[in-house]
């Protein structure tokens, strides 16, 4: 089966997606509407074809919100506001936001069907396989399943609820990011003091991610006590270099989190309770 999808809107990922959609015979729209040369550039060479918005919203079995999350609920705004979705469309919000804001593009675009997604790894170009997560409704990912079959783009369903999808990027991506950030700031105080070689030795030991060695967690909880001034003198020498050297505050200050775990055996739920606020899981607005 082939599909109608109204790409909102093509960057380099959209883009990419649109291409690989369109090589599968799928038709792929997007609107020009005030949008920038490069982007322009990018929708022709993926062989997008442009469409007012209205029309692009009013033809499309798919509408496939790829855009800076930043503008994610405008654009779902602007669709709801058009109101000429086909009761059997599907809107796929696919963008890098937090579930809560996921939850209100759901409750905006009522009766509009509403699939949670999220891209991890790079644009399907040069043989590259992103991973596209989904979760909701089953009948409507399989359609989603179906929509990106022979492409580039894999695709995996994590379950029902929406806010799924949105979660495991988002908590992949606290990781990869900042841990670019860290490296950047470490690499620069080390630089400041003529150690950088030494550091890049160090670190070059270290093959496995931190974040598959969940057997760690509780052995941070009951090092907390020491590790929190550790990066308050950390954030010190940031500041004496004029670097940045709020991460590693906010980083004591989660370890902060764990006061009076010292040494203690906790198991991984233990020393996750402990680090939850228990005043932000009330209240997640």
């Amino acid at each position: 089966m082939t599909y109608t999808v109204g790409l909102l809107h093509p960057g380099s990922m959209g883009s990419a997606f649109g291409s690989q959609m369109r090589a599968c015979g799928h038709t792929v729209l997007w609107c020009p509407d005030g949008r920038s040369d490069a982007t322009r550039r990018r929708a022709e060479h993926a062989g997008l074809e442009p469409e007012t918005l209205p029309e692009l919203v009013s033809r499309s079995d798919v509408l496939l919100s790829l855009c800076p999350p930043a503008a994610a609920e405008e654009v779902a705004a602007q669709v709801a506001e058009l109101g000429m979705v086909g009761a059997d469309s599907i809107y796929v919000e696919a963008n890098a936001v937090a579930p809560r804001r996921v939850q209100r593009i759901a409750e905006r675009l009522v009766p509009v069907s509403v699939i949670d997604a999220a891209v991890v790894g790079s644009p399907p170009v040069g043989g590259k396989t992103p991973t596209l997560y989904l979760s909701g409704p089953g009948k409507q990912t399989d359609r989603i399943v179906e929509l990106f079959a022979g492409t580039e783009v894999r695709t995996h369903v994590l379950g029902y609820s929406v806010g799924q999808a949105s979660a495991l990027k988002l908590a992949y991506s606290s990781y990869q990011k900042v841990s670019r950030v860290l490296a950047a700031v470490a690499y620069g105080a080390a630089e400041s003091y003529g150690v950088a070689d030494e550091l890049l030795v160090i670190a070059a030991k270290r093959t496995r991610s931190y974040l598959v060695e969940t057997d760690y967690i509780p052995k941070t909880a009951a090092r907390a006590w020491r590790w929190g001034p550790e990066l308050e003198d950390a954030a010190a020498l940031l500041s004496d270099v004029g670097l940045p050297d709020s991460l590693m505050h906010a980083a004591a200050a989660t370890l902060a989190r764990w006061d009076g775990k010292r040494d203690e055996q906790l198991d991984i739920a233990e020393a996750l309770e402990a680090l939850h606020d228990e005043q932000d899981l009330d209240d997640p607005s």
